[in-house]
């Protein structure tokens, strides 16, 4: 089964579209694990206030995450023929070093589990949808 090409709007479209699951994606961990199995979502690290992360904190971290990506992206498309790889690349070394601040803060087992999840979850939806959505340079 053959692809037909992309134009320009649909892979906008698509993009819009994966940018909003990755947010439903990360508000949906956040919904199970913070209300739903009553992991408080706090986070502390030194000489810093406690954070209690909720909903808003989840949808704007995945939401700008999310943007950034994008927008990396359509640098990279006008900038080189290679721009899906590199970007592959680039998100999965991004998705593996999102996890180090875990390392750093102090919060419950729960809470960083959840954290995590969402992150792989934010990165489970926009890299397979971006890289289906890559401009084809024929």
């Amino acid at each position: 089964m053959t692809d037909t090409p992309r134009t320009a709007g649909s892979r906008r479209r698509d993009r819009a579209l994966a940018v909003a699951g990755a947010v439903a994606a990360a508000v949906v961990v956040w919904a199970v694990g913070d209300p739903l199995l009553g992991n408080d979502l706090i986070v502390e690290q030194p000489d810093r206030e406690p954070m209690d992360l909720g909903f808003a904190a989840f949808a704007i971290f995945s939401l700008v995450s999310s943007l950034l990506g994008w927008a990396l992206l359509a640098v990279l498309e006008k900038t080189t023929s290679r721009a899906a790889l590199i970007w592959t690349v680039v998100a999965l070394i991004v998705l593996v070093l999102s996890f180090l601040p875990l390392t750093g803060v102090e919060a419950t087992g729960g809470s960083k589990a959840v954290l995590a999840v969402a992150h792989l979850a934010v990165g489970g939806v926009l890299i397979p949808a971006f890289w289906r959505t890559r401009k084809e340079n024929r």
